[in-house]
């Protein structure tokens, strides 16, 4: 009876602590909409497993990719390097940001952009140079710099996901609800970072538009994507472009047709639906290992819209196996590459693959 009065209190004494313990979390309410049925084009299908499979087990969270002036596919791991895939399939290590890199793309000087999750925004020259271009905009650091793109006039435009959480901690950003995230604009002639929109439930991919009139930027949390105007009447001004998407939208990108793709992680999860409804839960909740935390269900999905926000297509892999966790789509030329936050494998699916695509129509 002794051990079992002694079992009992260990117990008591752990789940007051645990109660007693703050929240890393000050949790808000939200009621999300229903999902959308996965119908139409939004159907399941297995297309992304028709993808061949780059850098397989040579690379873990090729968050996002770009393919060089070389034709060499760039690549940010998880270890903080910059990696290099040439087209005969050699992987190379190429340099280290000392952080984590995520999103990334080119500028026409042949320098490499990196939204570095930790270091800010980063320029990288062909032999290795790495030079900071901004870690705060409106007097507020950087702490989780994600995805980036590059206007015809040379401005970079780029998200901060979180201005209270970094990238280890996305989860908690998830579950709090507040919106600390900000579309912003870096302008190599001032030198300085600039706050777009800012109060974004976890600002995440971004892409200009192909007229440079504006740029899409996703709103994770909420599961839609917004239009902010940069130029023309109505230049400052932010729409929805697209709302109650499936998943959770991760990065994005414009193909030369005009055509819009979405990477998402995996589709939206009903426990997290519900928890939003009940902050004291969520705060609980945020208190839990990430081990006993709602997980993300191991799904390949990609989306292309067309410039009116709706949808044409969708690329599946329904149980994972291929292709899971998918942080970025990348068109050039030919393909689509796909990134994972992570996976071990850069994903890369020809254009005639996809239903209605030949000759990428």
């Amino acid at each position: 009876m002794k051990w079992l009065m002694g079992g009992l209190l260990v117990v008591f004494l752990l789940l007051g602590s645990f109660l007693l313990t703050p929240s890393p979390v000050d949790s808000k309410a939200w009621n999300p909409p229903a999902p959308p049925p996965l119908t139409g084009p939004l159907a399941p299908n297995e297309r992304l497993r028709l993808a061949d499979l780059l850098a397989r087990g040579q690379v873990y969270g090729p968050e996002d990719t770009t393919v060089g002036p070389d034709g060499v596919l760039y690549t940010g791991t998880q270890d903080g390097f910059i990696v290099r895939v040439f087209p005969g399939g050699r992987v190379e290590n190429w340099l280290s940001t000392g952080g984590r890199p995520l999103g990334m793309v080119f500028d026409r000087q042949g320098n490499l952009i990196v939204a570095d999750a930790w270091k800010g925004l980063l320029s990288i020259s062909a032999d290795g140079e790495i030079t900071v271009l901004a870690r705060e905009a409106g007097g507020t650091p950087f702490r989780f710099t994600d995805d980036v793109d590059i206007a015809d006039d040379g401005r970079i435009y780029f998200t901060d996901a979180s201005s209270r959480f970094e990238q280890p901690d996305y989860r908690l950003d998830l579950l709090e609800m507040r919106p600390h995230g900000r579309l912003l604009r870096y302008s190599r002639k001032t030198g300085k970072a600039e706050v777009l929109l800012g109060n974004l439930y976890f600002a995440n991919g971004v892409a200009v538009s192909p007229d440079g009139n504006s740029v899409l930027v996703n709103e994770t949390w909420k599961y839609r994507i917004l239009r902010y105007w940069i130029r023309g009447p109505r230049a400052g001004q932010a729409e929805v472009f697209a709302d109650n998407l499936p998943g959770f939208p991760d990065n994005l990108a414009v193909d030369d047709k005009g055509r819009y793709w979405v990477a998402f992680p995996t589709l939206r999860n009903s426990q997290v639906d519900t928890l939003h409804r009940y902050p004291w839960l969520k705060d609980l909740v945020a208190k839990l290992p990430d081990r006993l935390k709602p997980a993300p269900q191991e799904y390949g999905l990609v989306i292309a819209f067309d410039q009116n926000g709706e949808v044409i297509t969708s690329l599946q892999d329904t149980r994972g196996t291929q292709l899971k966790e998918i942080t970025s789509v990348n068109p050039h030329r030919d393909y689509l590459y796909f990134g994972s936050l992570h996976n071990d494998r850069i994903g890369r699916l020809a254009f005639q693959a996809i239903p209605g695509f030949g000759d990428n129509q």
